[in-house]
């Protein structure tokens, strides 16, 4: 029975990883022979495990965050586990146990745990699905990442024991569990996820509208109120053989140029080098700013209007995902992964509605808007954001609660071609659908040809009421069928100037104005501004120029000063946002030396502001679509690449004032950069102090090779030293045979006396004739973490004789070299 209980301790520490659970009162409950051997070596011994019980067990609590009732298959969740004040625990296990289930297997667990803080969690030697402590210590509160399971998996249950001192509360009591159930779909036809393989027949058309609600009323705390925008939005429609992002995995580098620089164009090269994976590329232009009302119509054409993109899918590329940068950021994004839009009943779904929280590319560790760049060495996975994440940021709410949704996406099907198959008969939606895009696409479009939406119509190029012209566009951005033409993608019509039309219809109908934003400025003078939309544009065509947007100066304390601090001069302004019609640009300046107090600048750094460029469509223009670009102008790093097109617009109808040719950034693999090393220390002292021995020097990795870049020369060096012959004997170095075996005897029954001592060390310090020493002292703490350092460890004199010679009974140092890896 000893031996049996030395067992049960080993295997308690082995699962706890902790010393002092031995000591908290475990004993297990007898369990039948069949049902131990069945669960024997996996996480039930843990599950059995008890011992002394507490009425007080709620001053432990686990929590899920948001305390969801109901769990959204595949979505990632923060778990923690804390103590109320003056309540604290030294070790803890957590698990993720399907209802109903033992824990005697590996699929009675649900869902996976993501480690945050490794000094404070870890997962378990021999229970690798549960989480508990590093090491024992004090601690108030531990968190975890939990990723749900797929769907279909049912109710699941989370469980938490606490060891605190001699006291361990159960996971079955009230506080310590949270059972959660697979949240159902909200969207009707949309398929569960993952569908891997669709059944559907024919292709579909779908329309996908974002509508942004990040704004200073909805997120007011550090809401950076004149850089705020959405980047330009890039995505695709593809099969389940690619992923864009998703929750768990890393960033590819056209989602980290995305996500820490708002441009989209590595990430589109990514995509189009995906072939055949990828049925339809989505783009959608950059919004400055971002918030934008929900309740602005698509078809609207301001300003102001929601970007919107059209895709297709077929029964392979039925999959649809995009993202777009939340700026100014460090690296967060929103966006959809792999939306399936194939339904179990083999048909496309009709509507899909998602408001959206934003998300952490892993790329960079800023915690609030505008943080300096602080790449995260290693890259993280991808991870939703938290109320949790940090107290500085933006989102932080100390009570755990959700996250605001920062936008709304709205995915509506619009066409469906080909023979259908679907099981559920159309309803009265989808035939309407599919018979309003028929009568709208009167042009007869082949299947093959994929075009974006028409342009609004531009001004009639007649200002009286002569006859006139005016044209609309559209763009081709996919040909499937090379051998198939596809049709022109520019219509023109005649027209008459504004109020000529029978109708009269040249009137705009505004909405109310906005309230007004704050002031630009927390102390002295600074500008406020506020906005309204163009609810309905005239009917004849005409350019609405009644101001959508009015600023005005305001005060704020007369007498305050803004921090002092010193900035560099302005740099130029950035081209303006639109080609055409109204514009933003902005222009930036840097803080030099922040304010001597530590404060936040007082002075502006960015500024922006209106630019007008050529009315949009007043004159017809017939352009070939653009040239590929050009190559980038840098070997590697950052560079500028060209591209071009050709007018194509008869004489008669004017100048055009459309742009021929366009420069954007490049990005090529970065630029090799070499391994750099600090000088060499001083040589250390000989280990030994007297005979041979040897010296070291050590470097420091100052810059680790990257891209490519020459490696690490040797950071650690080693040299012979010998210092004098050691003295082996008393007097004049020599010592007769009589001397020498009545030491030899002396020494033998000292150790005959000290081998039945227990807990007394086996080994004795080196004797000196005339002179007792003490034991060696342990190692001292190495001086560096890599790159080379050094320990040490000391011999002193216990006793000194009367005969004794001072060299015989002076002190002894050794050193040696310690974590020579490189850092």
């Amino acid at each position: 029975m000893a031996g049996a209980g030395i067992f049960l301790c080993i295997l308690l520490l082995q699962c706890f990883i902790s010393t002092a659970l031995c000591n908290a009162g475990f004993t297990f409950t007898e369990e039948p022979s069949e049902r131990a051997g069945k669960s024997d070596g996996y996480c039930s011994r843990i599950l059995r495990a008890q011992g002394t019980r507490n009425e007080g067990y709620n001053e432990f609590r686990l929590r899920v965050e948001g305390d969801p009732e109901n769990y959204q298959p595949g979505s990632t969740y923060r778990v923690t586990l804390y103590a109320s004040s003056p309540a604290y625990f030294r070790g803890f296990t957590l698990i993720a146990l399907r209802e109903g289930r033992e824990g005697d297997k590996e699929e009675d667990y649900a869902g996976n745990f993501q480690i945050i803080d490794e000094e404070d969690t870890q997962f378990m030697i021999n229970c690798p699905p549960a989480v508990t402590e590093s090491t024992p210590r004090r601690r108030t509160r531990i968190q975890v990442f939990w990723t749900a399971p797929p769907s279909s998996s049912g109710c699941l249950t989370l469980k938490a024991s606490i060891v605190q001192k001699r006291i361990i509360y159960f996971q079955d009591e009230g506080s310590l569990t949270k059972r959660m159930c697979e949240k159902e779909s909200l969207y009707g036809e949309t398929t569960e996820k993952p569908l891997l393989d669709c059944c559907a027949c024919g292709t579909a058309k779908y329309r996908v509208t974002f509508y942004g609600n990040w704004s200073e009323k909805v997120h007011p705390k550090d809401y950076p109120r004149r850089a705020n925008h959405w980047s330009a939005i890039i995505g695709a429609s593809h099969s389940k053989n690619y992923v864009l992002w998703e929750y768990g995995g890393y960033a590819s580098e056209g989602i980290k140029k995305v996500a820490e620089l708002g441009s989209p164009v590595s990430m589109e090269e990514e995509i189009r080098q995906k072939g055949d994976d990828v049925l339809t590329v989505i783009k959608m232009k950059a919004q400055w700013p971002a918030w934008q009302p929900l309740n602005v119509p698509f078809s609207l054409s301001s300003s102001r209007a929601a970007p919107s993109a059209e895709f297709s899918v077929d029964r392979i590329r039925h999959l649809m995902s995009f993202l777009t940068m939340l700026g100014p950021s460090p690296d967060w994004n929103v966006g959809l992964s792999a939306e399936d839009l194939c339904t179990k009943e083999c048909g496309w779904a009709q509507r899909v509605v998602q408001d959206m929280i934003p998300w952490d590319a892993g790329t960079d560790n800023g915690v609030t808007y505008e943080s300096p760049n602080k790449p995260t060495v290693p890259q993280e996975k991808i991870r939703p954001l938290t109320s949790l994440d940090h107290p500085q940021s933006p989102f932080y709410d100390p009570e755990g609660g959700a996250i605001t949704p920062v936008a709304r996406v709205v995915v509506e099907r619009i066409a469906r071609k080909g023979e259908q198959c679907n099981v559920v008969p159309d309803n009265v939606d989808d035939i309407v659908a599919d018979i309003a895009q028929e009568e709208k696409e009167e042009d007869d479009t082949p299947e093959t040809c994929i075009y974006s939406n028409w342009s609004p119509w531009s001004a009639c190029s007649s200002a009286t009421c002569d006859k006139g012209k005016r044209m609309r566009q559209r763009m081709l951005k996919a040909q499937l069928d090379l051998s198939v033409p596809c049709p022109h993608t520019q219509d023109f019509e005649p027209c008459m100037g504004p109020g000529c039309s029978d109708e009269e219809g040249s009137t705009c109908t505004m909405s109310e104005w906005i309230t007004w934003s704050p002031c630009s400025m927390s102390c002295g003078m600074g500008l406020r501004s506020r906005e309204r939309y163009v609810k309905q544009f005239p009917d004849d065509g005409s350019v609405c120029t009644l101001p959508t947007e009015e600023n005005e100066k305001c005060i704020v304390n007369e007498e305050c000063t803004p921090n002092s601090c010193l900035v560099t001069e302005w740099g130029e302004w950035d081209s303006c946002s639109a080609t055409c019609g109204l514009g933003m640009k902005r222009r930036e300046r840097m803080v030099k030396m922040p304010p001597p107090d530590g404060s936040i600048c007082g002075a502006e750094v960015l500024e922006v502001e209106k630019c007008m460029m050529p009315e949009c469509h007043t004159i017809p223009c017939m352009l070939s679509p653009w040239s590929d670009w050009s190559d980038c102008s840098v070997t590697c790093g950052k560079g500028m690449r060209t591209r071009q097109r050709v007018l194509k617009s008869p004489v008669e109808l004017g100048e055009c004032t459309e742009d021929l040719e366009q420069v954007e950034k490049c990005m090529l693999p970065e630029c090799p950069t070499d391994c750099m090393v600090s000088e060499w220390t001083e040589w250390s002292e000989c280990n030994k102090s007297c005979g041979k021995g040897h010296m070291i020097r050590t470097r420091m990795v100052k810059l680790e090779p990257q891209f490519g870049g020459d490696s690490c020369p040797e950071t650690v060096q080693r040299k012979k030293c010998k210092i004098r012959k050691c003295n082996r004997g008393g007097g004049q170095g020599q010592v007769n045979s009589d001397e020498k075996k009545r030491r030899k005897e002396a020494r033998e029954k000292r150790r005959s006396k000290q081998g039945g001592r227990q807990g007394e060390e086996t080994t004795s310090p080196a004797e000196h004739p005339g002179c007792k020493m003490r034991p060696w002292s342990s190692w001292t703490d190495c001086t560096k973490l890599c790159g080379g350092g050094i320990q040490e460890r000391l011999m002193t004199a216990k006793k000194r004789l009367k005969s004794a010679q001072l060299p015989s009974c002076k002190d002894r140092k050794e050193i040696r070299a310690c974590n020579v890896y490189p850092c």
